[in-house]
């Protein structure tokens, strides 16, 4: 029975029923009584689970047959995700990464601040990624070909700005440029200038920068990145 089925799921990836209910949208205790009942499940609900949970087979949760997760090169179909963790992160199944709107949350240091209050666009779920905080667009051309405008970046965020840099890596970053917040992603090098930072784009166009580092207001380790690769 597809109750008892996505019960099954909910239990391997460790959600409880109230968070798996909250990502869906759905009324509080709807999920948990359709599994403890036995009760079906409307299609609607079925549709908007698989939308959101990536790695869970539709075939297997429909009708039993095959294996509760999908083959990572099924699951990768259309996507291209690239990683860029450090020797120390340890991949983590079973994320629920939330993607987050920019311009609706107005700019990283309010949704760095307090993320409860935030609402997300949706939440990706891919296997074996770093741990991630959150996700959001790209916009721009300064690290292209490696990520270009519309493409998704996964983000850790930095708590201490000063110490916590891993110089060479690739930063999320909102700066203040005359009061106004500037985000970008670069590579972050250290500057020979006391109290700055080079800012390093992978566009050979854009040239380095150096930016003093109280100017950098959030800050966040990207830890991976996904390309929709559209159907023609």
């Amino acid at each position: 029975m597809v109750s008892e089925r996505l019960g099954e799921y909910i239990e391997k990836k460790g959600f409880s029923f109230y968070a798996f209910e909250n990502s869906l949208g759905a009324g509080r205790g709807s999920i948990s009584k359709a599994v403890k009942e036995g009760k079906s499940i409307g299609s609607n609900v079925i549709e908007n689970i698989l939308s959101i949970y990536s790695d869970l087979n539709p075939i297997w949760l429909l009708t039993g047959t095959g294996t509760m997760f999908k083959e990572e090169k099924d699951f990768l179909l259309n996507k291209s995700v690239e990683t860029y963790g450090l020797r120390t992160d340890r991949s983590v199944d079973g994320q629920q990464i939330p993607l987050y709107d920019i311009e609706a949350v107005a700019g990283l240091v309010p949704l760095f601040q307090d993320r409860t209050t935030q609402t997300p666009l949706d939440y990706i779920s891919i296997p074996r990624l770093p741990k991630c905080d959150g996700a959001v667009y790209v916009t721009g051309d300064s690290m292209y070909p490696l990520l270009k405008s519309g493409d998704i970046v996964l983000y850790k965020e930095v708590n201490d700005i000063r110490n916590e840099i891993f110089w060479g890596e690739m930063y999320l970053l909102s700066m203040d440029m005359s009061g106004e917040e500037y985000i970008t992603v670069k590579y972050i090098q250290k500057s020979e200038q006391i109290g700055f930072v080079k800012l390093v784009s992978q566009n050979k166009h854009h040239q380095d920068k150096d930016v003093e580092m109280t100017k950098i207001k959030a800050l966040a380790l990207v830890k991976a990145s996904i390309r929709i690769n559209s159907m023609h």
